[in-house]
């Protein structure tokens, strides 16, 4: 069966419809190979205002190291998830590790910023492939409400990549130099590919055949056709564009305007995982009881609150360490509980098309994602008021894409 020959319509997402038993992959390995794009997307994060400056560039300009790594993840999902359901999902995470190291070792080696933007570029482009191959492997081994729940304990567990990677960036900068934390992201991604290699077992049941570009546009076409498809995208995207918000506007506020240094920033972001990962133990352990449709309410409401703060707190008094996190704390709490019912939601409206779904709706994340990193850096000068901004505008989505899901009759 192709991409061509399946049935089109407006469809809610069935929980009926479950593959075929399959190997079910290590947690461990799950968690690793989702939690390799982040860890890198963040660990040179704290960084970024010295190395405008160690590499005499705009901050503008090395803020591009953060949005075309966003731009290189989201492009590249739309790639990975058709050739995954062709090829498999083992062969194309192999490729993607070997492309990541590639791009280690050449921003360890970056003599100017072009370099290492384009090193970047390489490290987003392979390390994606973890969190694209991941939602779909455990869509091939679960189904649906079984797979939320799995997703959410991928994603606790992975809070701990975001968690302790700007820590570790900020103080191997400290003490080694920036290019120390692109060696540190060669040290985690060797002895991945080698235990994928040697442990990570082919979930995918039934392959389908490569349609060409055409027919993989014609499958995201009819992806998008559907109307709840369509609305849990937004909602998800919408949710992941609160973060990059505040990834964008968060040094220039915690370095520049409030005058702490980097390695303040990247422990304060530790809150932020705490939040995130609170959110997504709640939601694993509660989707089977509350189902992923009040998951979703309870968690769009949250970064809708976390949203209206941020942006009420700095409006009213100069922005402090503690004013500017909080609001993003229980915003990544909000996330924690949106992002595995969404996600889950979205690649079950068609089973069969697994791979294809999870790599559109991560690359509708990331482009969301690298656009709001854009906006807020571009108006972000200090006092957090455009960070706050952005952040609630990504909350505004979420609410539209609920009033989508119920519209739909998700």
């Amino acid at each position: 069966m192709s991409p061509r020959d399946l049935p089109e319509g407006d469809l809610a997402p069935s929980p009926q419809a479950a593959p075929p038993a399959r190997p079910k992959p290590s947690i461990v390995l799950l968690v690793a190979m989702t939690g390799i794009g982040p860890f890198t997307m963040q660990i040179l994060i704290p960084s970024l205002p010295v190395l405008a400056v160690a590499l005499t560039v705009p901050y503008s300009t090395i803020q591009l190291t953060l949005t075309l790594y966003l731009v290189g993840v989201a492009l590249a999902q739309l790639v990975y998830g058709p050739l995954s359901d062709r090829y498999g999902r083992k062969p194309l995470l192999l490729v993607g590790l070997g492309l990541y190291l590639a791009g280690s070792v050449a921003a360890a080696l970056a003599p100017s910023a072009a370099w290492l933007i384009a090193a970047r570029v390489a490290q987003a482009v392979g390390g994606c492939a973890g969190m694209v191959l991941g939602r779909a492997m455990i869509r091939d081994s679960y189904p649906r409400e079984r797979a939320a729940a799995v997703l959410g304990y991928v994603s606790t567990a992975m809070a701990v990549a975001p968690m302790l990677s700007p820590i570790i960036g900020s103080l191997l900068h400290h003490h080694l130099g920036w290019r120390a934390t692109m060696l540190a992201c060669l040290a985690f991604g060797l002895p991945l590919l080698l235990a994928v290699r040697a442990r990570l077992p082919e979930t995918l049941a039934n392959p389908v055949p490569l349609p060409g570009l055409g027919g993989m546009l014609g499958a995201y076409r009819q992806l998008l056709r559907i109307p709840a498809f369509r609305a849990y995208c937004l909602i998800t995207a919408c949710a992941t564009s609160m973060f990059f918000a505040f990834a964008a506007g968060g040094p220039v506020v915690v370095v520049q305007g409030l005058g702490h240094p980097p390695t303040t920033y990247a422990l304060a972001m530790m809150a932020i995982s705490l939040g995130w990962s609170s959110g997504t133990f709640t939601a694993a352990r509660m989707v089977a009881r509350l189902g992923t449709g009040r998951m979703l309410r309870l968690g769009t409401a949250l970064t809708t609150v976390g949203g209206l703060v941020a942006l009420a707190l700095p409006l009213l008094a100069p922005p402090t360490l503690l004013s500017f996190f909080l609001p993003m704390a229980v915003v990544a709490l909000g996330n924690g509980m949106t992002q595995p019912s969404a996600i889950a939601a979205a690649i079950s409206v068609r089973p069969q098309l697994a791979g294809t779904a999870s790599g559109l709706i991560g690359a509708l994340q990331m482009g969301l994602g690298a656009l709001a990193s854009v906006l807020a850096g571009m108006t972000e000068h200090g006092p957090g008021i455009a960070t706050g901004a952005w952040m609630l505008a990504g909350a505004l989505g979420g609410q539209l894409g609920m009033h989508m899901v119920r519209r739909a009759g998700g």
